[in-house]
């Protein structure tokens, strides 16, 4: 099979096979062999890894990975590529195609029948519409991974790395950080995929931390904090998580004072570590 990553190659696949792109699943297929090799390398793969490939489409990055590493689970979703991949992917006899949706898999179960349980590392050109559901469900599947190198929006790419006081920092930021540290790898323009998205592209790498950078009594009690601290930007901490979390505004006004913050501090001023902290002082007043 030719590769792929040949711009007149993909469209010949695509023409071929009278396939037609569903805006529903997000589908645009990269074309820029600098920009897949710079993903290989990035991701660090070598043939001792397993590698989880998110959105394998017509298998251009598949035969890519298939090559650096010992073996590739592809997982799509579209039931219409999978006949395509099949035919794609017939000289890679390490790949392995599995037609689901992500995010109803049990990544822990899939990890010990096709790694023995071993850390893998996740590669994907994902689906704008669910970047974050797919990357938050990787990370709080508790799933051994090593890292995840990904395409998605450069918005999204920014406010992954972004720190407080900035106009990208949100509670995603503080999410992927917890679990990993993101470092933005390359910039990808509109003009490396078919057909072009109307935005601007980033490969992000996200290396999972082998301990959370902070220490908090209850991980899921701090992230109901940081979701109501971000739910209104404009309104101050206090009011926020009375709001968003039923804290009573006597007990935050107690913990800020403990931390030396105003009482009109917003929760984009707020770190992972002062975070962390707050969660720890309010812990009695957490239900779940």
């Amino acid at each position: 099979m030719s590769k792929l990553i040949n711009p007149q190659e993909t469209i010949k696949v695509i023409q071929s096979n009278d396939f037609k792109f569903q805006k529903r699943f997000g589908q645009n297929f990269l074309i820029d062999e600098s920009v897949l090799s710079n993903i290989i390398t990035s991701s660090d793969i070598t043939k001792e890894d397993c590698v989880l490939e998110i959105g394998p489409g017509i298998g251009t990055m598949t035969q890519a990975l298939a090559e650096a590493a010992g073996h590739v689970i592809a997982v799509e979703i579209d039931a219409n590529l999978i006949p395509i991949l099949h035919e794609t992917l017939k000289d890679y006899s390490n790949v392995t195609i599995i037609h689901s949706d992500v995010l109803k898999l049990d990544l822990n179960e899939l990890i010990k029948t096709y790694n023995n349980g071993k850390p893998i590392k996740v590669v994907a050109n994902l689906p704008y519409y669910i970047t974050t559901p797919i990357i938050m469900g990787l990370f709080e599947s508790s799933a051994p991974l090593y890292s995840i190198t990904v395409m998605v929006q450069k918005e999204v790419a920014d406010r992954m790395q972004s720190g407080p006081g900035t106009k990208d920092y949100g509670a995603l930021s503080l999410a992927v950080q917890y679990y990993s540290d993101p470092v933005i790898v390359q910039l990808v323009p509109p003009n490396c995929f078919i057909p072009r998205p109307n935005v601007g592209s980033a490969v992000i790498r996200l290396s999972r931390h082998s301990v959370p950078p902070v220490n908090v009594e209850n991980d899921l009690w701090m992230f109901k904090l940081i979701k109501a601290a971000f739910g209104q930007r404009r309104k101050t901490l206090l009011n926020s998580l009375f709001s968003g979390a039923a804290v009573p505004k006597d007990a935050t006004l107690t913990a800020l004072q403990h931390m030396n913050l105003s009482e009109t501090i917003r929760g984009e001023a707020l770190s992972l570590d002062q975070f962390a902290l707050l969660s720890d002082l309010l812990i009695d007043h957490c239900t779940d």
